[in-house]
């Protein structure tokens, strides 16, 4: 039995935020229903058609799911709602500013007829203050709590190669929910919970905060450098690939110097003597690293820093992480149904094996409208 086998999650989402965190409910075994518009669905689904013709984030987060499509506006709509709501355990949106209170689906308006519900907001700003009612999306919370200017080049900002504000609340509803459901275990009552996209990013930028503490200096945009350490980023090999490096004390520094650079007399050179020193100067020390680098390919420089334990990684594509030799060795890779027939999926992280996880199908545009009305006791939708 999974842990989420007995709960049931009712969802009004969208995009990613909210349908991550069901996902990785489902993941655990919750009964996710998700609600779509009818003949448009979630919108996500027509953000590309890169994976056999379905959405790349679709098929991401949205597996192990069934798909009710129900126009929430409508009247008859109340009545399948109320009794979804009064079977659920868990409702989740991420609707449009205001909308779900517009619906009568607050907290507020559902808890008195379901007193064990749990109720849990996604939006951009929350649920009050001066920004609620603004339309938020990953790039503009990412530029809104300061990521992007920390991130990118001395020249230029740049935003997240993922969509790391929808994973940072759709992480935190997941782990509120898990919470408010033990909590229910103890009093019997659900509760309301406010996810906000811009308070989980800044919670994530909480180290650039502390260190600008007091209008103190930020951290410099430094590519795929670290901003206070160094050497610690990106260096190229003689064969044009790129290796990753970090260094992190004293004496890794001189391992490196001597195993790995080769020229031990250069972990006591007044210019790199301490780590505020080796990041003031740079510049003339990556010339020296990329001056060793450049006679030796990227697997010669890796062999080097593994044999003298200095934290390294290759800088990977995506084909290259489709079949990284890590996650085959541990068995990560399963397989999932969906409209498109069978496709790879990968185990969530901390489950052992397939059977510790519900692994179900992507759900068709409302491929369990018919099924979920009939166990409602509904037969059909004007």
């Amino acid at each position: 039995m999974l842990p989420l086998q007995d709960i049931t999650v009712i969802t009004l989402e969208h995009a990613i935020a909210a349908p991550f965190c069901t996902r990785q409910l489902a993941d655990l075994g919750a009964r996710v229903i998700k609600i779509e518009r009818p003949g448009v669905g979630d919108f996500a689904r027509g953000y590309d058609e890169r994976v056999r013709g379905l959405s790349s984030h679709f098929v991401w987060v949205n597996r192990s799911k069934e798909s009710l499509a129900l126009d929430i506006k409508s009247p008859q709509s109340a009545e399948v709602m109320d009794r979804l709501l009064a079977k659920a355990d868990v409702l989740v949106q991420n609707l449009a500013p205001g909308a779900a209170a517009r619906l009568g689906l607050s907290f507020e308006a559902l808890h008195e007829r379901f007193p064990g519900l749990v109720v849990c907001d996604i939006s951009g700003y929350g649920n009050d203050g001066p920004y609620r009612d603004k339309k938020a999306y990953d790039l503009l919370i990412q530029s809104e709590s300061g990521f992007l200017s920390v991130t990118g080049g001395p020249d230029e900002p740049a935003k997240a190669g993922c969509s790391i504000a929808d994973i940072a609340a759709g992480m935190y509803a997941y782990t509120n929910i898990l919470a408010a459901l033990l909590q229910r275990q103890k009093t019997g009552q659900g509760r309301h919970i406010d996810v906000s996209m811009l308070e989980s990013m800044a919670e994530w930028m909480s180290y650039p905060m502390y260190y600008s503490f007091e209008g103190a200096q930020p951290p410099a945009r430094s590519g795929a450098s670290h901003a206070t350490i160094y050497p610690y980023g990106p260096f190229a090999a003689g064969d044009g690939k790129t290796v990753m490096l970090g260094l992190q004390n004293e004496r890794e520094w001189q391992v490196f110097c001597e195993k790995v650079l080769l020229q031990p007399d250069l972990a006591s050179d007044p210019r790199f003597s301490s780590n505020s020193k080796r990041s003031a100067a740079r510049t003339e020390l990556r010339d020296l690293i990329l001056q060793v680098f450049s006679t030796l390919t990227v697997q010669d420089v890796i062999a080097r820093l593994d044999e003298a334990r200095i934290a390294n990684a290759q800088m990977n594509t995506m084909a290259d992480l489709w079949q990284h030799p890590q996650l085959k060795a541990r068995g990560r890779w399963t397989s999932v149904d969906s409209p498109a027939g069978q496709l790879p999926a990968l185990l969530p992280p901390g489950v052992a094996s397939k059977e510790d996880a519900q692994m179900a199908a992507i759900p068709a545009l409302g491929q369990h409208t018919d099924a979920i009305l009939q166990e409602l006791g509904i037969t059909k939708l004007v």
